[in-house]
């Protein structure tokens, strides 16, 4: 960066020179180098400045701002209407993205619902007449004694402790921890010979 004085300028034309110590030649400056600046530039102004090469060979100042004098911040722009453009865009940008939230969150939701009826209905058992032929056969019956509602489970356990067959297979039927079908068969006290006419 150098530094130097504005030693001509010509208003009309837009433009003037810089001396400056560092440098051997007077460097030109045009007006659009300085269109940040809050004023025109004037003769005797400091200058802060790069040098950069044009295409005719000649050097020109570039990057370039006055000592003492305030930058814009939005050069040459009409500042009625700009933040109003931006407001605007903002305001449809925020409505567009809120309704395409929605959307996407009602679609999610749909999906959800739909997803959760069909799992629903896939768990729910639909026997038809087939099943109801073959169920007997998968799920035999258990016979038990006409004369059951003589016998109750008492905690007796061992074919030693029945009176006879009927009361053998109602005790292993319905009452827990029978140890009295060890092959477990469905016959119980088998080799009870107490019991062995009436098999």
């Amino acid at each position: 960066m150098h530094k130097g004085l504005l030693k001509a300028w010509k208003d009309d034309k837009g433009f003037g020179f810089i001396k400056s110590d560092t440098l051997e030649h007077d460097t030109f400056i045009h007006i659009s180098a300085l269109k940040h600046m809050s004023r025109k530039p004037k003769v005797g102004d400091t200058i802060y400045f790069e040098v950069a090469t044009q295409p005719d060979g000649k050097a020109k100042a570039v990057n370039c701002r006055i000592e003492g004098v305030a930058e814009l911040k939005a050069p040459y722009q009409k500042h009625n209407q700009q933040p109003y453009r931006m407001a605007k865009s903002n305001f449809a940008s925020s409505f567009l993205g809120k309704v395409a939230s929605i959307g996407l969150i009602a679609v999610l939701c749909l999906y959800a619902f739909n997803k959760y009826n069909t799992h629903s209905s896939s768990q729910t058992p639909v026997i038809m007449n087939d099943d109801l032929a073959t169920f007997d056969e998968q799920h035999p019956k258990i016979v038990i004694p006409k004369s059951t509602q003589n016998f109750t489970c008492d905690g007796r356990q061992h074919c030693s402790q029945m009176t006879s067959k009927d009361e053998a297979i109602f005790f292993i039927n319905n009452c827990p921890n029978t140890k009295m079908d060890g092959d477990h068969d469905g016959d119980p006290c088998e080799n009870d010979s107490r019991f062995k006419n009436e098999w």
